[in-house]
């Protein structure tokens, strides 16, 4: 294997060989002008740093003139946070406390801003090492130009110097899924307008595992990626429901055989199957951005919805005989594709969005400003904190957490009297992680790295006494180890280097043997320690605890929007009971939910140490939490069509079906109690024929009579039966995972 195939198995996209390339020129060139050309070690060292923190700690995404804009706002905003943090500098105490604020300000506000999210670690730098070296007023013009003279330098450097290309893999498996999925549906259609011929029986046989396979590699792969890849633009977050919604469609298409016809309704639901098909593959084209795809959806999407009404008609106007064995049967067809086409509408709303969110400008992108149709900034902002401002929100508590560690990082520096107290607040910041038992570790490799760096530079420092010469020349090599080793060696490497790297800079800024070395070993200490003591006192459990507590109120809040969603549907067919009004409050608070279990199983991916719950677990888990919202709305989108008004008496059908509704809430319910500890996992419930009967029963006179409203009204309670036994379908899927995750739960307790 070459070089570059040993760093591209390491380093995905090579992304940290172009950052440390780019750092490795700049950063000793930048230094030299500070240092030699403009006489100031000052202007040298902010120059220095912040190459560092704007070409080393951040990477944006999107079209090059995207990248350049957000850079020099970063640029701008760092500028800011070196103000304050010069004018708090001489001050410990306000020093302590501004530091304590702005590191949750900065951390809490990733969840606001795609910009934010991707910069948060240079926000912190830029903040930091002006709070951290004292000095008055008349220092800021030299922090100021050394910080400016690295965000000029910085913007060009990611325009020309080895861009990178705007690529995003999830976004083309999804396109390659969805292209798939719509050739399975026309593949089924010829299939069974032929008469399922063997060879077209064969085909669609191939074209279900091919569509099926690559649904199941998205899937992994968007599980199986540590570094959040949506999580980071509101173009990558609208991925995040898109993804769900396809694997939702797969296993929808998976409970609709093509074997046999579909009765009265084959030729119904063929149309609905076409249109989706249509659909489908160009809203992928649109995903993939090739030139032919159109500019929206509006008409296919339009289409499908009209192929959807003619197939319900025809479903509610040529039922057989309700006392006949075939009537609930004859259902199935009818109500799976009104199931799949609303999956489909769904993804192809949401790749609009996606691909809308993609065209937004630089500013809109920095504000966190969502597209047309997802509402407005304001509500997103709203929506984004709202949803993490609650105990069980993992990035409320490593915001907190964060703040502290650093405001005592700054605090113990500055009474202890170490020298060059900002490489405490660093250690702290390098070190800190989602638990007490994983900062234990990386304090450890910190600690060793720094050791072995300072080694490594101690006798780089005997050998070569103080021949500047030979450590300008060393610099640009110890800042590419610095960028690359993190990636494909380890974080203590990544340490040794960054450690190397410091002592060759304070070498050349003010030569002074080993003794530099020591400092760094003493200052760095103290920051790891510093990390480790708030990381015990303060929610110590860590992001695999937090995320059974995040699976939890996923699940049940997605249940309970899943019930509030029946209580409304079967209200608007009943004149004896008022309308229930939309389960608004549950949507928000499972949408929330929902946005917290994203956000903890990013960080569960990303934390050091063993995973004592398998990722196909954790996966199930997950993937049931978005079925359960997702069918909760494809229950409302039911019956939101409903426009006749409430007619009849059907107090017997809403009591079985709001009957199903609660037991399969309680299960759920049940069940994320016991993910926390609180009970077990409750014994599973087949579907009921007695309950169906039942309920055939209630509906038997609407169904049997000439009031096709009524009728109508009759289906929709049985499709919506239908939509609690899909609900009740994922039960068998969770309970291994949840046992497993609530004993390992027990065991750690």
């Amino acid at each position: 294997m070459t070089v570059l195939g040993w760093l591209r198995s390491r380093d995905n996209n090579l992304s940290a060989l172009r950052r440390t390339g780019r750092a490795a020129i700049i950063l000793p060139s930048l230094f030299a002008v500070g240092n030699l050309v403009l006489g100031s070690a000052l202007i040298g060292l902010f120059a220095s740093v912040g190459s560092v923190a704007l070409l080393l700690f951040v990477d944006f995404g999107g079209p090059i003139r995207d990248r350049v804009f957000a850079q020099g706002a970063l640029v701008l905003a760092g500028g800011v946070l070196i103000s304050l943090g010069t004018l708090v500098s001489r001050i410990v105490w306000l020093a302590a406390v501004t530091t304590v604020v702005v590191a949750f300000v900065v951390l809490f506000a990733a969840v606001v801003s795609s910009v934010i999210a991707s910069a948060t670690t240079s926000l912190l730098v830029s903040f930091i090492l002006p709070a951290t070296l004292p000095g008055s007023l008349a220092t800021l013009p030299d922090r100021l130009l050394g910080w400016g003279m690295a965000g000029v330098v910085s913007m060009a450097a990611i325009a020309v110097l080895w861009p990178s290309p705007v690529r995003n893999p999830l976004r083309i498996a999804t396109a390659r899924a969805c292209a798939l999925l719509a050739q399975r549906l026309r593949t089924e259609v010829e299939c069974v307008r032929c008469g399922f011929l063997p060879n077209l029986v064969a085909q669609v046989d191939d074209v279900v595992a091919e569509s099926s396979a690559a649904v199941a590699a998205l899937r992994d792969s968007f599980f199986g990626t540590p570094y959040r890849p949506t999580g980071l633009t509101t173009s990558t977050r609208t991925l995040v429901r898109l993804i769900d919604e396809v694997v939702w469609l797969e296993e929808i298409l998976a409970r609709m055989p093509v074997a046999e016809g579909h009765g009265a309704t084959t030729a119904a639901v063929s149309e609905v199957k076409l249109a989706a098909a249509v659909l489908l593959d160009h809203g992928a084209g649109l995903l993939k951005a090739v030139a032919s795809a159109p500019d929206d959806l509006a008409v296919e999407l339009a289409r499908l919805r009209e192929a959807r009404g003619k197939m319900e008609a025809t479903a509610t106007s040529a039922l057989p005989d309700p006392d006949t064995a075939e009537f609930v049967t004859s259902l199935e067809p009818s109500f799976r594709a009104q199931e799949m086409s609303f999956a489909i509408s769904e993804i192809a709303q949401n790749i609009e969005l996606t691909v809308a969110a993609r065209r937004r400008t630089w500013w809109e992108h920095l504000i966190g400003r969502r597209p047309d149709g997802a509402g407005s900034a304001l509500s997103s902002v709203q929506e984004r904190t709202g949803a993490h401002v609650a105990w069980t929100s993992v990035t409320l508590h490593n915001s907190v957490r964060g703040g502290i560690a650093l405001g005592a990082a700054v605090l113990i520096a500055d009474l202890t009297g170490v020298e060059h107290s900002f490489w405490v607040a660093f250690g702290t910041m390098a070190v800190l992680r989602s638990n007490a038992l994983s900062t234990g570790q990386s304090a450890v490799r910190a600690l060793l790295g720094t050791v072995a760096g300072i080694v490594v530079g101690s006798v780089l420092i005997l050998l070569l006494g103080h021949d500047t010469t030979v450590f300008w020349a060393l610099l640009p090599i110890a800042v590419v180890f610095t960028g690359l080793a993190p990636a494909v060696i380890s974080f203590a490497a990544g340490q040794a280097g960054f450690t190397v790297v410091l002592l060759l800079l304070f070498s050349l800024i003010q030569p002074a043997g080993l003794q530099i070395g020591l400092v760094r070993v003493e200052d760095v200490a103290i920051g790891c320690a510093v990390s480790l003591v708030v990381g015990i006192v303060f929610w110590p459990r860590g992001a695999a605890a937090e995320l059974r507590r995040a699976v939890a109120d996923g699940l049940a809040e997605s249940a309970r929007y899943l019930r509030g969603a029946v209580e409304y549907g079967v209200s608007r067919c009943d004149e004896l009971v008022p309308a229930t009004i939309e389960p608004g409050d549950e949507n928000r608070r499972a949408a929330a939910a929902a946005r917290r279990l994203d956000d903890t199983f990013r960080v569960f991916l990303t934390e050091r140490g063993p995973k004592h719950v398998p990722l196909a677990d954790v996966a199930a888990m997950i993937t049931a939490v978005a079925v359960l919202r997702l069918t909760a709305e494809a229950v409302l989108d039911l019956w939101r069509r409903e426009t006749g008004g409430a007619v009849g008496d059907r107090t017997a059908a809403r009591a079985e079906v709001l009957a199903a509704s609660d037991e399969l809430t309680r299960w759920y319910e049940a069940t994320a109690d016991a993910l926390t500890g609180s009970g077990i996992v409750p014994p599973l419930k087949s579907r009921d024929p007695a309950a169906d009967a039942r309920l055939l029963t209630a509906v038997h006179r609407d169904l049997s009579g000439d009031d096709h409203q009524g009728t109508a009204a009759a289906v929709k309670m049985i499709w919506t039966a239908d939509h609690l036994d899909a609900a009740r379908r994922l039960q068998p899927t969770l309970v291994g995972p949840v046992t497993a995750a609530a004993r390992h739960s027990s065991l750690t307790s």
